[in-house]
């Protein structure tokens, strides 16, 4: 006997369900061309990160003439730059520490500040220690720094960016700064120039 084609009755798609499959869908394109949007508008715009750096450093002074006290005076020149020609950029959580081999020497801080379209700031700093005591492996260092005319400092810290690019909304970014700041111990002068949060 042959068998028999059984149909079912079905059963309707509630209108609800369908709604809502229209919403999402709705919201899925709508994401889709944010994100094109987003990423056009970057792309013909061309935002660049505001960043931080040492332009200038000079070691004023380096004293070690006490047994195992150093104490050191440093100039620093820091200029925040803003190379968007369309927005205008704001820097805050400015803090920066200069150390000798982890010993900290100054805190560099600065309040919030802004910086208009296409232009820099520079900032003046003069670190001055109060007298650090060296243990003997911290002392050694210093003596072999002067007998090679080449002394070493760490200047590390972060700064908050913020700026407004058209269409595309306001923008945060954190740089980091983590670099030596290297100098002749007989003249001040300094030795190496990169230190920057720029990207690379």
């Amino acid at each position: 006997m042959p068998p028999k084609l059984i149909r079912g009755t079905g059963r309707k798609t509630h209108p609800l369900v369908w709604g809502f499959a229209i919403i999402c869908t709705i919201i899925a394109i709508g994401v889709i061309v944010a994100g094109l949007v987003v990423f056009i508008g970057y792309m013909i715009i061309g935002p660049r990160v505001p960043f931080i750096s040492v332009i200038y450093a000079k070691l004023d002074r380096l004293d070690n003439s006490q047994a195992e006290i150093l104490q050191i005076q440093m100039s620093l020149v820091i200029r925040a730059e803003n190379d968007n020609a369309k927005a205008h950029a704001s820097f805050s959580d400015f803090n920066l520490l200069l150390s000798f081999h982890g010993v900290d020497i100054a805190e560099l801080r600065n309040d919030p500040f802004d910086i208009p379209k296409n232009k820099s700031q520079d900032f003046t700093y003069v670190a001055q220690s109060t007298p650090i005591p060296l243990d003997p492996e911290e002392q050694e260092e210093v003596d072999l720094s002067l007998k090679q005319n080449k002394i070493t400092f760490d200047l590390k810290g972060s700064v908050r960016t913020r700026w407004r690019v058209g269409i595309l909304g306001s923008v945060k970014f954190w740089g980091h700064l983590d670099c030596q700041l290297q100098f002749f111990p007989y003249n001040g002068s300094r030795i190496n120039k990169d230190c920057s949060t720029k990207s690379r």
